[in-house]
């Protein structure tokens, strides 16, 4: 059975109930209050300018993906989009995107591998089962999409952190041992270093700035990153802040410490790498490299057997 008349279908009952919705609903943009903002004279310049800059495209899009993801953030649970949050967060991503934005890029993508895999099957002239297998199969990768998308940026700024740590830490320890404060020695990180356990820090200092207890915001910290070293870290400087001991002299232990952690953890990714480049070796080096040494051997071999043949 061809699946052709059901997606028509699908698609006409779809655009129908979509044309009823958005001919009940209320429209998704209100003509007078657009009317009022382009009369009002308290505009700043540079959002009417941001504005206008933008693809046209875009401006007659935005109110739809204002309103969708309103849409979004209505049936999320809380508790997942506290946990999304957090996500994003650690990954470095919270100030690109929110939680909602990212939920409706994963509908977009799922909705694409959808249809991808329906016109594959279409176009194929597959079977039924293999054409709802085919949706299915590449539905779920679209959906992924964006889950892996944010793994992977977690997990490159966590290695960012654990590799800029221990020179960090040197520089607060020179900092601090010179006579500057922990504030101070922060803001000399911050002016040295672009990364992201710099800005971290000065995250941080601002948040004391604000008023949050030094051990507030070292906490607040720990949970942005969740990187265990720079948990020992952040437990060591709590530590030496309750107990009265010198931060300096913290501060040397502590990069001494992470800087033999750093040489150890670069010797165990080495000690991994013969294992990773197996299978690249199998399947793309080692061919060509037969084809080429053993390419002119087969060959004359070949003719002298058909020389001799004839």
């Amino acid at each position: 059975m061809s699946l052709l008349p059901i997606a028509l279908g699908a698609l006409l009952g779809i655009s129908g109930i979509a044309v009823l919705v958005r001919a009940t609903a209320r429209p998704l943009v209100d003509i007078d209050a657009v009317l009022g903002e382009l009369d009002r004279t308290d505009v700043p310049v540079d959002e009417l300018t941001e504005r206008m800059e933008m693809p046209l495209l875009a401006r007659l899009l935005q109110p739809v993906g204002t309103r969708a993801i309103g849409l979004v953030k209505s049936l999320l649970p809380s508790n997942y989009q506290e946990r999304l949050r957090r996500k994003l967060i650690v990954a470095g991503l919270n100030e690109r995107m929110t939680p909602e934005e990212f939920i409706a890029i994963q509908v977009v993508t799922l909705a694409g591998g959808v249809l991808f895999g329906l016109v594959l099957g279409l176009a194929g002239g597959w079977s039924s089962t293999g054409s709802v297998r085919s949706v299915v199969i590449f539905g779920a990768l679209g959906g992924l999409v964006p889950t892996q998308i944010l793994q992977k940026s977690r997990e490159k700024r966590q290695v960012q952190i654990r590799k800029d740590l221990p020179d960090i830490l040197d520089l607060l320890a020179i900092s601090v041992e010179a006579g500057v404060g922990l504030e101070g020695a922060i803001e000399v990180v911050g002016q040295n270093f672009d990364t992201p356990l710099a800005h971290e820090l000065g995250r941080m200092l601002r948040e004391m700035e604000l008023g949050v207890a030094r051990r507030t915001a070292l906490q607040n910290m720990k949970a942005r990153i969740e990187v265990p070293d720079v948990s020992n870290f952040v437990l060591s400087l709590v530590q030496a802040d309750a107990l009265g001991m010198p931060i300096g002299r913290v501060l040397r232990a502590q990069a001494h410490e992470m800087r033999l952690k750093r040489r150890q953890w670069a010797r165990e990714r080495a000690g991994k790498l013969p294992v990773k480049i197996i299978f690249p070796l199998v399947m793309f080096i080692l061919p060509a490299l037969f084809v080429i040494v053993l390419g002119p051997a087969v060959m004359s071999i070949s003719h002298q057997i058909l020389h001799h043949g004839h």
